[in-house]
């Protein structure tokens, strides 16, 4: 990680600190459940209208129609054009 430093002390990074949100994300024909990085003092619905094609999730869970599980990955980035809506879920234990 490279940390630069101007004249007065302030510092840059290339990290962006961001919150992790819990949500269900549903598309078109698959309920999604995983995080979604906010960057801090945006809102959800931010990210989620956000200029890039696609948006990321991590530790993803995907449910049929049927809400059968069917596939669970670390990372999943999801088309925003097959994004029907997006709900927070209140999770008392987000990592850190």
């Amino acid at each position: 990680m490279v940390i630069e430093f101007d004249e007065k002390g302030k510092y840059f990074t290339e990290v962006i600190a961001k919150d992790v949100i819990l949500s269900h994300i549903q598309t078109q024909t698959y309920t999604i459940r995983g995080y979604i990085h906010v960057r801090k003092d945006e809102r959800l619905s931010d990210e989620v209208n956000g200029e890039h094609s696609f948006l990321a999730i991590t530790d993803a869970e995907v449910y049929s129609p049927e809400g059968v599980m069917l596939y669970t990955c670390n990372f999943l980035v999801v088309n925003r054009a097959h994004i029907v809506w997006v709900m927070p879920v209140e999770d008392k234990e987000k990592p850190e």
